[in-house]
């Protein structure tokens, strides 16, 4: 028996990882967060299996679940949207199951920064402009952010940055970033990213509060750096006729196939 912690993606159901799909189709109890995995993904679960939207459940709730399907030797498909490395709660999910000796794995799943930007069709990493993205969020009611861990001191680095979990702050997280990248830096959101009523809106610092109104809520990323607007970067070294590359023809030790 084991729990499968499973990333469900970002909201597209096939976007859903091959495995996560195998692990799903195996599993004869699949626990889900149903505010955020989409219905779709569910089809995959076996004929008969028990399927349980833990949204209104404590952790307490889901561990008993789990416990119960341990002590009948059940497998345990447990997703959770996006990837389960960031803002997930599978941390403490996992310690508890530790505690009881119970055997887990984790399957990743594709997270929303990466689904925004494919939305946006925006690399956050260009030579000269930014090579670090950063994923943080602000102080929310379930989590305080620990001393240290500012916005002005990510902002200070220059990286472009994937602001979770705080769209209703987006007035006084944009004014707060535009003393340290310029009020003309480039910004988009995106709400609800990959899903079929997938939203973008563009603007600069200065802009986007007032391009966005009130017509976004919760599942809305911010993205803010000069990476997103940017045309003038450096071409990468990696693809340049002289750079000298192990699978490139002409060097002795050349990687063939």
């Amino acid at each position: 028996m084991t729990v499968h912690f499973i990333g469900a993606g970002p909201g597209a159901p096939d976007l859903l990882t091959l495995r996560g799909r195998d692990l799903i189709a195996a599993s004869p109890l699949c626990l889900y967060a149903g505010s955020l995995v989409p219905e779709a993904v569910l089809q995959h679960c076996p004929a008969g299996a028990r399927i349980i939207n833990t949204a209104p459940m404590s952790l307490d709730d889901i561990i008993a679940e789990i416990a119960t399907a341990h002590a009948q030797g059940l497998d345990v498909a447990r997703l959770h949207s996006g990837d389960l490395s960031v803002w997930s709660a599978m941390g403490e999910q996992l310690r508890r199951l530790r505690d009881l000796d119970i055997p887990y794995d984790v399957t990743p799943g594709v997270p929303a920064f990466a689904a925004s930007a494919a939305a946006l069709g925006a690399e956050l990493t260009l030579p000269g402009v930014a090579q670090s993205v950063v994923l943080t969020r602000t102080s929310g009611r379930a989590s305080p952010m620990p001393e240290g861990e500012a916005l002005a001191a990510f902002a200070a680095t220059g990286a472009t940055l994937a602001i979770h979990l705080s769209i209703h702050r987006l007035e006084e997280v944009a004014a707060e970033l535009g003393q340290h990248y310029g009020t003309d830096c480039p910004v988009a959101v995106v709400w609800r990213a990959s899903w079929p009523d997938q939203r973008i809106v563009r603007g600069t610092l200065a802009s986007i509060a007032a391009n966005v109104g009130e017509t976004m809520e919760r599942t809305a990323l911010i993205l803010v750096g000069r990476a997103l607007a940017a045309e003038d970067f450096d071409e990468s070294r990696l693809y340049a006729a002289d750079y000298d590359r192990r699978f490139r023809a002409g060097r002795a030790d050349a990687v063939k196939g």
